[in-house]
């Protein structure tokens, strides 16, 4: 019986240091004999194949300067110096039309133009006087030109030319004066702007409407 019971714990013994050797011999194993984990971490924490990588080009301190907001492009003393420019050229060339225009709506189209901007020109002198900006008395070379060329027209050939040129200004204008009106910062500008905008929209449509008509349209 002891025989048996020192047999035993022989036995255990030897399994015992078998085990040690086995583990020696493979230390970063598992006692089962399976792989080690790998040594870069668990996927998704701090440093692992999942661990978030660095900030991406819009974020942090790299990245790049946002939009100028369109407040910083908006110059009140520059709009009610072209606003004035731009309303004399309109009162010109709608006086021009009321003349030249070879159609009756073309005509009429350029009398409402005369009638309408050199109001506007009014309304923008006083707001200039107020805030002490010296606006243009009188055309510049440039668009003095442009009233020049149009004057060497007749017939057809005027119709078209006036409907196209009033079509461009009125879009530029439109943007303009809705760029003044939400981003300006002086409160008597925005305000002249945006009073003066739906006439320049009608303005804009009804070149629209007369740029479909048919050449000789009455």
């Amino acid at each position: 019986m002891r025989f048996r019971s020192r047999f035993s714990l022989m036995l255990a013994v030897a399994s015992l240091s078998g085990a040690a050797m086995i583990w020696a011999q493979n230390p970063g194993g598992s006692p089962q004999g399976g792989a080690a984990p790998p040594s870069g971490g668990i996927s998704g924490a701090p440093g692992g194949p999942g661990a978030a990588g660095p900030a991406g080009p819009g974020a942090g301190p790299g990245a790049g300067p946002m939009d100028t907001p369109m407040q910083a492009r908006v110059d009140d003393k520059k709009f009610l110096k072209d606003a004035a420019m731009g309303s004399m050229t309109e009162t010109q060339l709608g006086k021009l039309a009321a003349e030249k225009g070879s159609s009756d709506s073309v005509k009429q189209f350029g009398q409402k133009l005369a009638s309408d901007h050199a109001k506007a020109a009014e309304e923008l002198k006083q707001v200039a006087a107020k805030e002490n900006v010296q606006i243009p008395e009188s055309l510049d070379s440039k668009h003095q030109s442009k009233v020049d060329k149009l004057s060497k027209l007749s017939g057809p050939q005027f119709d078209k030319a006036f409907v196209k040129d009033q079509m461009k200004d009125h879009e530029k204008d439109v943007d303009n004066y809705k760029a003044e009106a939400q981003y300006g910062s002086n409160p008597d500008v925005k305000m002249i702007a945006a009073k003066q905008l739906p006439t320049l929209q009608q303005h804009l449509d009804e070149a629209k409407n007369l740029n479909k008509q048919k050449p000789g349209t009455k």
